[in-house]
């Protein structure tokens, strides 16, 4: 039976929708069949379930393929009818039905309690508990704190504690959400006191409350006159109602805010947009009333002076669209990734998910889905907080990539490039980079100009001294170390950063080249290599080498096996080396064959325990049913998780054949032999492949501090 936890509440406005979305993380980072289950749903229309915007955030994230139709219950009018009808029994036999349906084909299920909000349900808190105790599910309930002091939300969280427990419930732990942060660490000590489990303080957070643009326009009825999906994710702040002249409306602009006035006032459209341009300040956007138009000169300019940036029009006057947006506050939904991503980095700073995991005893699942890998690695590196420079400060998938990186707490960040350019590209992409802050809990994020830092000299006299050899003055390095590639890899040299990824507008040259003249080889290592690391449905594999080495001899390939291996094994993969050729065993002969036969005879001398098979082909090496045929008794055939190919162009070609093909998950190029992590991206990488590789950096990191020399 699958193990299921029920997130509940005692009233709305708790904002649960965040702890929600945490705890799936927690289930998806054990298992890899994870359920959602809405008993209870608002109709979009009548008779049907709606498209609830929670489970359709779930279902998209983490890759849900039960029919949607399947994850709910019934409408709110469906049950009140049946309820009336037949009674709550009944009601509750229909609901465990469809549960148990799901419950069926999932290892664990996160079930979302009822809203509390128009649901007609007398004493909807014990409903709720008694959905819990019939499904055989855990409770976690959700206690809203905003708006309230200290002594309220104590009494609150201590009361509903009391009446899950009074009607039978498994309590996993209490969560006062949305709480003050000026009260927080009262709350948090004074819970840790009375209650007999975990109790966890999330503050609240202003960023999660703030609508978006395209949460107003739908609210609103606007249309959309000008703005892309960017623009339209963006967080609204607060709002400025335009009616004065030019330069006063100018003044009373705020970063985030959207800008309300009728669609004739062609002069703070432009202005507004025009100073969103430079940067002061960045606004959400702009919304024009009364159902104006500006004309085609003026919206041509406007879609010059700020690309992407959202302006819409809607029908009614000032007043009545300033009555509907004052009420409106954010949802998490699938539109909204940055939101979800704000609230996991919340849930996961203010809450022990460790203990928490602990608590729900979810048994971890044998297969690794990449999901899981990637959750594992985003676990680890925020574990040991380490500090990674990203070069490419201006380069929107690395900017987007940061922003998770900081909200998710998974290491400090240095962005190189101009302070206002990077500032202003962060703004115009409605994305907020937390600043240094001494004493932070929190991840941190700082911008570098290595034109104008005062580490230039101190970089150029460095690198002057490392390349005296090849003819280097302290003059010539001034001008090579503003290059960001240079500058980064010499903060990681000087221990002022941990790691460096850079590569998604730098060639691979570019990236690594400063790291083979300052970094240099560790220990033990013949040549710098790379692997990636491959996410199939239910495994993971390492390949090597796919990206660095042209053509290696035997030597060199018994080296990228060896580092292969040891990567592996770092990041949680038992190795058992394949040495790919286009034979096995002894069956053929030539030049290249009997180079991976000589390699694999060194790896053999120099790691008589390390598990290798080589000369052997790729169906023998991963297939049980090959390798019987072909190598039968081999430890490594038909097992193997590290595969090494002859050459680039067999591994480059074929980790892209496997990652289109089968749908794999390539993680990488991630690159060892290094003294010090640097890691180069494809320049196709998304964001979510920059996260993953500096998360990879930051756990290199962790495993190297303290052994370089």
């Amino acid at each position: 039976m699958a193990r299921s936890v029920y997130v509940t509440g005692i009233d709305r406005g708790d904002g649960r929708q965040a702890v929600e979305l945490g705890v799936m993380e927690l289930l998806t980072r054990q298992v890899d069949r994870v359920g959602v289950f809405r008993p209870l749903v608002h109709a979009s229309a009548p008779g049907e379930p709606g498209a609830d915007h929670v489970v359709e955030l779930l279902r998209g994230r983490y890759r849900i393929d039960l029919p949607g139709t399947e994850l709910y219950g019934l409408t709110y009018e469906e049950a009140a009818a049946l309820q009336a009808a037949q009674g709550q029994d009944e009601l509750v036999s229909v609901l465990i039905d469809r549960f148990r349906a799901v419950e069926r084909r999932c290892q664990a299920v996160l079930v979302l309690g009822t809203d509390f909000a128009d649901t007609n349900i007398p004493d909807e808190l014990a409903f709720n508990a008694r959905l819990a105790n019939e499904f055989g599910a855990a409770v976690l309930p959700v206690v809203g704190g905003h708006g309230e002091d200290a002594e309220a939300v104590i009494a609150e969280v201590r009361n509903a504690h009391r009446a899950y427990t009074d009607l039978g419930c498994e309590t996993l732990a209490m969560i006062a959400n949305r709480v003050a942060p000026g009260v927080k660490q009262r709350v948090q000590r004074t819970l840790t006191e009375k209650l007999p489990i975990p109790a966890y303080v999330i503050p609240e957070e202003p960023a999660l409350a703030a609508p978006t643009v395209g949460q107003l326009v739908e609210a609103t009825g606007a249309e959309v006159l000008l703005g892309d999906a960017a623009g339209l994710a963006r967080d609204v702040r607060g709002y400025v109602f335009g009616g004065a002249m030019l330069p006063t409306f100018l003044d009373a602009l705020t970063e985030g805010a959207l800008v309300v006035t009728p669609g004739d006032r062609a002069d703070l459209v432009i202005g507004s947009l025009a100073a969103h341009a430079a940067g002061a300040p960045p606004i959400a956007g702009v919304l024009l009333t009364l159902g104006q138009h500006p004309g085609p000169n003026v919206m041509a300019l406007a879609a010059r002076l700020a690309p992407g940036t959202p302006v819409a029009v809607v029908p009614e006057g000032s007043w009545p669209t300033a009555a509907t947006l004052t009420h409106l506050e954010g949802k998490l939904t699938a539109a909204s990734p940055r939101k979800a991503e704000i609230a996991l980095g919340l849930f996961e700073l203010h809450v022990d998910t460790a203990e928490l995991t602990n608590r729900i005893e979810v048994g971890r699942s044998e297969r690794v889905t990449p999901m899981m890998f990637e959750h594992e690695l985003l676990e680890r590196a925020r574990g040991e907080r380490r500090h990674v420079v990203l070069p490419e400060g201006t380069e929107e998938r690395v900017l987007r990539a940061a922003e998770i990186l900081l909200r998710r707490n998974i290491c400090d960040l240095t962005l190189l490039g101009e302070v206002d350019a990077v500032r202003r590209k962060a703004a115009s992409l409605g994305i907020e980079l937390p600043q240094e802050s001494p004493g932070a809990d929190r991840a941190q994020a700082r911008i570098v100009d290595p034109t104008t830092s005062p580490l230039r000299r101190q970089f150029a006299e460095l690198y002057a001294k490392l390349r005296a050899h090849k003819g280097m003055t302290v003059e010539l390095a001034l001008d090579l170390v503003t290059d960001v590639s240079y500058f980064g890899t010499l903060m990681v040299q000087e221990g002022i950063a941990d790691g460096m990824v850079s590569g998604a507008v730098h060639s691979t040259a570019a990236t690594i080249r400063p790291a083979f003249e300052v970094i240099k080889t560790s220990p033990g290592a013949a040549i710098v290599s790379s692997v990636f690391f491959m996410c199939l449905a239910d495994k993971v594999l390492v390949y090597g080498d796919c990206a660095v080495n042209p053509d290696p001899d035997a030597q060199q390939l018994a080296d990228i096996a060896i580092q292969s291996a040891a990567t592996a094994a770092q990041f949680g993969v038992e190795p058992r080396v394949a040495m790919l050729s286009y034979s096995t065993g002894t069956s053929g002969s030539g030049a290249d064959v009997d180079k991976v036969r000589k390699a694999t005879e060194l790896v053999r001398e120099l790691r008589p325990d390390m598990l290798v098979e080589g000369p052997i082909q790729y169906d023998a090496a991963v297939d049980p049913k090959v390798a019987a045929t072909k190598l039968p008794g081999s430890e490594v055939a038909g097992r193997a998780t590290v595969l090494i190919f002859p050459d680039l162009n067999t591994g480059n070609n074929t980790y892209k054949a496997v990652q289109r093909s089968a749908g794999a998950v390539a993680v990488g190029p991630v690159l060892q032999g290094l003294r010090k992590p640097v890691n180069d991206l494809s320049r196709g990488a998304l964001v979510q492949d920059i996260v993953n590789t500096v998360a990879i950096t930051a756990i290199q990191s962790q495993d190297r501090k303290g052994t370089e020399q």
